[in-house]
């Protein structure tokens, strides 16, 4: 039996989200069509009635990853008391929680390594997405000049990915909470 175009696309769909999941835990490389298409609950051989090839699929899950990490961050300037604004989005990237969901967590720490490599569309993902979380910065800075609170929403950015990626690294916990709580501390008053 045929499925319909609204399964065919809500099957998509979960493979897409599985392999989100995979290529941030596993990386892209390290991930086999038959670890997300299991994941998802099918068998690798369904894999190429969805999409032409395995980059197609990396393209649309970095886009979902990050989709998702643009709506938390989001989520956490609005957050109560009276919209938490860049400490908001600081404490929720730079928590111990978010290191350790690499699964669920920031796919340009995750997978940093890797994107340099992916082809140019899959990098124009990543570039919108970065400038998307760069302009959501930019917006906490109201006092700023633009162009000056773009520059500095860069420098930001950049610390907070460079000391997640940091904290993930190493095998001490104290030292790791260490530089999430330094690097919160150097981002806001």
């Amino acid at each position: 039996m045929r499925k319909s175009r609204q399964e065919a696309a809500e099957t998509r769909q979960r493979i897409v989200e599985a392999a989100s999941n995979r290529f941030r835990l596993q990386g892209i490389g390290s991930t086999g069509l038959a670890d997300f298409m299991g994941e998802a609950g099918l068998t690798h051989g369904g894999f190429y009635k969805h999409f032409a090839s395995k980059e197609q699929v990396v393209q649309e899950s970095v886009a979902l990853a990050v989709d998702a990490l643009r709506d938390k961050l989001h989520e956490a300037s609005d957050a109560p008391p009276a919209g938490r604004g860049l400490k908001g989005i600081v404490d929720l990237y730079l928590s111990t929680e978010h290191r350790d969901n690499v699964m669920e967590g920031c796919p340009f720490v995750a997978l940093s390594g890797e994107l340099t490599r992916c082809s140019d569309e899959v990098r124009a993902v990543v570039t919108s997405g970065l400038t998307e979380v760069v302009e959501l910065l930019v917006a906490q800075l109201p006092d700023m000049p633009v162009a000056a609170a773009r520059k500095k929403a860069w420098v930001m950015l950049s610390t907070m990915v460079g000391a997640l990626s940091i904290a993930r690294m190493v095998n001490d916990d104290a030292l790791s909470a260490s530089i999430l709580r330094d690097a919160r501390k150097s981002l806001y008053p």
